[in-house]
């Protein structure tokens, strides 16, 4: 089968490649290891993803997309071949892909511009960028053409947006730069304040993953996690508890639900009423934080639930963009 169109969700942590007829294909942490002597790539995605914190001075492990935008143009095009590549065999080398990738709503022209250049750089016939919410809506099965409102929650590594969609567009939209990543980032600093234990990047994001919960719970879990000292500067264990971690992630998880109640406040009141209605939909890798849709729920008094599979949404949606150019046309080619 010769592939002519890939879809790419390309993301703070993770990417992922959809080709049309065979679904996901690819799923890969987005971490580049570089050899800084031979200045050449050694190692892209899990593999890379392996060395993070763990590698001598000739060697540095990049993660290219910072807050759901690139911020290192080289090694992000690197990344995109790899991922042709690997995607494609045979015939379709020889033809040039048509991309579909899926970019934050808060972005600006220049890191739009961006993206198709990586793209066009790394062997693309064509490049077409879509907004994250509306990937993320058409992955989670929102019939987004229909005219009421239907609200979705995508957060991310980098970004978390909330944007509410009607007719095929966004009504009212809101993206910060807080998610995934500040989760770990806040994990990470607890542990340093009242352990005084410093701990990696790859740890904190295995605390969050393992234990990690939006709202305190009776039953706690534990993890026995391992790191350095601060005051004695030797390796030490210790024991953490799920409502340690919430505690830790509660400042995060407060300032994303301040944007959504943000659009919430600028819906119009029709749409209001579909939202009330129907409920809104969390999608991304930070849907799969447990509790996280009561905690919402709570907050703002809308209902709200986990799409299937949070983490394939964007790059489902960008499948269902591809199979259906004509359809969703109007919903793409939006203007910055």
């Amino acid at each position: 089968m010769i592939v002519r169109k890939i879809g790419i969700d390309l993301g703070t942590c993770n990417s992922l490649v959809f080709v049309p007829g065979k679904g996901v294909v690819l799923q890969e942490p987005s971490v580049v290891a570089v050899s800084l002597v031979e200045n050449e790539i050694l190692a892209v995605g899990a593999k890379a993803k392996e060395m993070t914190g763990r590698t001598p001075d000739t060697i540095r492990v990049y993660r290219p997309l910072k807050d759901g935008v690139i911020a290192d143009y080289r090694i992000t095009e690197a990344m995109l071949r790899y991922f042709l590549e690997k995607t494609r065999s045979g015939l379709s080398k020889l033809f040039k892909p048509e991309l579909m990738i899926g970019v934050p709503a808060g972005i600006t022209s220049t890191e739009r511009r961006a993206v198709i250049e990586a793209g066009m750089a790394a062997g693309a016939k064509a490049v077409f960028v879509a907004k994250e919410p509306i990937l993320a809506a058409i992955g989670a099965g929102i019939p987004i053409n229909s005219c009421s409102g239907h609200m979705i929650v995508d957060i991310g590594g980098g970004t978390s947006e909330v944007a509410l969609i009607s007719l095929g567009g966004i009504v009212t939209c809101h993206s910060v730069r807080i998610a995934g990543d500040k989760m770990d980032a806040a994990i990470s600093d607890f542990i340093k304040k009242k352990y005084n234990l410093a701990i990696g990047e790859q740890t904190a994001e295995e605390i969050k993953i393992k234990i990690g919960t939006a709202l305190p719970e009776k039953e706690e879990k534990f993890l026995e996690i391992r790191g350095r000292d601060l005051i004695l500067g030797l390796p030490r264990n210790i024991k953490i508890s799920s409502n340690e971690v919430c505690e830790a992630i509660s400042d995060v998880l407060t300032e994303i639900i301040q944007v959504i109640k943000a659009v919430l406040r600028n819906t119009p009141p029709e749409l209001s009423a579909d939202v009330m209605d129907k409920g809104m939909v969390l999608s991304g890798g930070g849907a799969l934080l447990k509790n996280l849709d009561e905690l919402i729920a709570q907050a703002t008094g809308v209902p709200c639930f986990t799409a299937e599979e949070p983490l394939l949404c964007v790059v489902k949606g960008t499948g269902v963009i591809l199979e259906n150019l004509e359809v969703y046309k109007k919903s793409i080619m939006s203007k910055k």
